[in-house]
């Protein structure tokens, strides 16, 4: 895989100070923050990019090793770069805080997390899960403050550090012979307090907005079925990525299939005659705008089920289609007219109809009965 040259990456000369290439990757972390792209893959390789530059220049043994023998020479030693955004946020934590308003070197802060991930319910028809669609949807999250860039501070102003804990974010109690270590109350464990905060989001740093994406649906999602929507979820702490948004697919009841997994169900009703003499019809089908052919065989039963290969839903997978299963509904007249009555008692007379099969199961039980 080709890499480019890190001094190129970063924009600075070959011999850069240390303060000139923490100023140059501090630029192109802010630039290219997951926050502030979400869902931006090219912003994400950029961003892991200006990471491995910088975790290899400011190393004096890595940059050694990397100006006389390039990435080759790191690959020998074991560098291999960083794995995700994680590997990142825990190399350079403090590195983060100082971005996002929190100095750095007067004790323990607390660790780069990700933000929280959201949920959205979309309900679609079976026909949408057949066919895939565009959707727009529109929900409400957590973002970084434009004004202040997620510190939570008044433009032009520092935080002061916190009077009780001295920036350490912790306070210590003794009992005893035990020291007990807690969470500053004063700061919540930021070791400072914002005296000047931002007037916008009021200090919090995030702000609530409306968002407004277009999500691709493909075919084949079944009710349950989830579609991660990386980034676009609440912003990190501390520097963190964001989360992502699961969008939860619920598929609404269709009036005439029934689903199950990849193959549809239906019932067909015909007429006892289609069913004795057999017949082709035409019933409906997903993605057969002119119907499918249904070829129903002489001496069909009530009940009867029939399997058109081929013909339910499509696998997200991408592997073939699941199978369409007919059940015939024999319809029984309730009414008959003159001719088809007589047309029927024409048919009796051709069966012998003086001893049904019922009839006589129940004649010859009483006979066994009698012995």
């Amino acid at each position: 895989m080709f890499k480019r040259d890190y001094y190129e990456v970063l924009g600075v000369p070959r011999d850069a100070g240390e303060e000139e290439i923490k100023r140059a990757y501090r630029r192109l972390a802010l630039k290219y923050h997951p926050d502030r792209n979400p869902g931006d893959r090219e912003a994400e390789e950029k961003f892991k990019e200006a990471a491995e530059a910088y975790e290899v220049l400011r190393d004096p043994e890595k940059r050694q090793i990397y100006d006389r023998f390039g990435h080759e020479g790191l690959e020998g030693r074991g560098f291999t770069g960083f794995t995700g955004f994680e590997d990142i946020f825990s190399s350079f934590g403090d590195i983060f805080e100082e971005f996002f308003g929190f100095a750095s070197g007067r004790g323990r802060r607390p660790r780069a997390r990700q933000g929280n991930s959201l949920r959205y319910d979309l309900k679609i028809t079976l026909e949408e899960a057949f066919f895939g669609k565009e959707e727009k949807i529109v929900f409400h999250k957590l973002a970084l403050c434009d004004s202040c860039g997620g510190s939570g501070l008044r433009p032009g102003t520092q935080p002061d550090i916190c009077p009780t804990c001295q920036g350490r974010g912790q306070i210590i109690r003794s009992q005893g012979f035990f020291q007990i270590s807690s969470t500053c109350p004063t700061c919540r464990g930021d070791g400072q307090i914002i005296r000047n905060p931002c007037p916008d989001c009021g200090g919090a740093g995030k702000v609530r907005i409306e968002r407004t994406i277009n999500v691709r649906i493909p075919p084949g999602v079944d009710t349950g079925s989830q579609l991660r929507l990386r980034g676009e979820g609440e912003p990190g702490e501390y520097g963190g990525p964001p989360g992502d948004l699961y969008v939860v697919i619920h598929v609404e009841e269709h009036p005439f299939f029934k689903r199950e997994g990849n193959d549809l169900i239906c019932e067909v009703p015909i007429s006892f005659v289609q069913a004795a003499l057999g017949d082709t019809v035409i019933i409906p089908g997903l993605g057969d705008d002119e119907g499918i052919e249904l070829h129903i065989p002489p001496g069909s039963q009530p009940d009867e089920i029939l399997k058109l290969p081929g013909k339910g839903m499509p696998s997200m997978s991408g592997r073939k289609r699941g199978d369409l299963y007919v059940k015939l509904q024999v319809k029984i007249p309730t009414k008959l007219s003159p001719k088809q009555r007589e047309l029927l008692e024409k048919f009796a007379e051709t069966e012998d109809l003086s001893i049904s099969p019922a009839r006589k199961k129940v004649k010859d039980f009483w006979k066994k009965m009698k012995r």
